[in-house]
């Protein structure tokens, strides 16, 4: 990928992560429910946030069996709204849903709305699946795209497809769900992926999958890409991007299920079949395109390796979502040091397994006065004291939201009136086998 590639992308990452609207609003704290169960927490023995003397409850219910949802409340008086990003008085309201794998029946899985390129707010995300309960998941395009806010930043595997490779960004770290198993992993995962003339023999790489091209800036005008001298972007397309491939410029070749060229075309943007795939290519890569895919079929060949260079087979049931930094690894906090807005207090959200096997997700209102958020080292410590022996950091900021089966928020969103945003795609349990 050429420099003019990059470029847009790294701004579409800054987008992503930093892009956030701070809200103050107060909500109450109340955890009614009639089969929940409350206790307080001694003093000094709460969440490492704040001040030792803080009053802490903590209030759960069981949801399902194996499956329980726990609301912490640590602080009682609401922060100044000028002392939100300082105060060591809190409140902070934490929610915590506990899964386990031992005694629960269901399926943790990823899942997005009608296509990858569009967003849904994580409490539809919830009901349309069939879901007990969910959180939002991946940093997304969101308004670096009018046309694909939806779009993974990062890695996107649902039910054992790569819909979205990994960064090679080391600040991005993978959560990997067996669905059959309801094992969890973290760490960072790699990719390579290429597509292969079966005919001639010819390789060519790809760049990207289901992200649009960059056309580089010297070829901007060049309705002809052919004729361009500067590098550009091979992109692969599946069905399950959007209702069209990106239009603009450059060449697409449409695949069938086996492989073989049905449409070769000077222009990008088409409508693919639930069998089809495409390929897109800019710049002088768009001449490579062409060789590549003359007289023949191709056989595509991705893969995916984990941190250690293990393989990871792409198999019914596998989902990986992506988020920023590690917390925890190996019973040990590992965020590392960082500052600006993104290190700062912010309303977050926190997947992790502990050390016998369950799974927990966690969100953390913040840029309230009934709840401040917390920084990454304070989510890292808030892991950590959950008992997440492994953890990543998901997106936050006003994406953050947990919602139960009818579509119900379990948190309270930081956007102006406890509004949701609509995200990319979400964790659920889905109950049954």
């Amino acid at each position: 990928m050429t420099t003019s590639a990059r470029l847009p992308r790294a701004a579409v990452i800054a987008a992503s992560v930093l892009a956030t609207v701070a809200t103050l609003t107060a909500v109450p704290t109340a955890f009614a429910d009639s089969s929940a169960t409350e206790a307080t927490v001694a003093t000094g023995q709460g969440l490492p946030l704040g001040d030792q003397d803080l009053a802490e409850t903590r209030t759960s219910r069981v949801l399902a069996q194996g499956v329980t949802l726990t609301k912490i409340v640590r602080g009682t008086e609401p922060a100044p709204p000028d002392q939100i990003n300082t105060t060591t008085r809190g409140p902070w309201v934490v929610n915590v849903l506990t899964i386990d794998p031992a005694k629960s029946k269901g399926r943790l899985k990823a899942t997005y709305g009608p296509d990858l390129a569009k967003v849904e707010k994580t409490s539809d995300l919830v009901r349309t699946s069939g879901a007990l309960a969910g959180v939002n998941a991946s940093f997304f395009t969101f308004t670096a795209s009018q046309l694909y806010p939806g779009d993974p930043v990062g890695l996107g595997i649902f039910d054992g497809k790569l819909l979205s490779e990994p960064l090679t960004d080391p600040a991005e770290a993978n959560l990997l769900i067996d669905a059959n198993s309801n094992e969890v992993l973290t760490g960072h995962l790699r990719w390579s992926g290429e597509v292969r003339n079966r005919d001639t023999g010819a390789e060519l790489p790809l760049e990207f999958v289901n992200h649009p091209p960059v056309i580089p800036t010297a070829c901007s005008t060049l309705p002809d890409q052919t004729t361009c001298t500067e590098p550009g972007d091979v992109v692969l397309f599946t069905p399950e991007f959007a209702a069209a491939t990106p239009a603009g410029n450059g060449i697409e070749v449409v695949l069938d299920r086996r492989g073989c060229v049905v449409r070769t075309s000077t222009t990008r943007g088409t409508s693919l079949t639930p069998a089809e795939t495409s390929l897109q290519a800019t710049g002088k890569d768009t001449v490579a395109l062409l060789a590549a895919t003359a007289n023949g079929c191709l056989t595509k060949d991705i893969k995916v390796s984990d941190q250690s260079g293990n393989k990871v087979p792409l198999r019914s049931g596998l989902y990986g979502v992506t988020g920023r930094y590690q917390l925890t690894s190996g019973g040990e906090i590992v965020v590392p040091d960082g500052t600006g807005s993104f290190f700062d207090r912010n309303p977050r959200t926190i997947a992790g397994t502990t050390r016998d096997g369950k799974i927990l997700l966690a969100t953390i209102d913040g840029r309230q006065t009934t709840s401040v958020g917390t920084t990454m080292d304070e989510t890292a410590a808030v892991a950590n004291a959950l008992g997440m022996h492994d953890a990543i950091n998901l997106d936050g900021g006003g994406s953050t939201a947990m919602a139960l089966q009818d579509g119900t928020l379990v948190n309270h969103p930081s956007g102006t009136g406890g509004a949701e945003r609509a995200v990319g795609d979400a964790i659920v349990f889905v109950p049954g086998r």
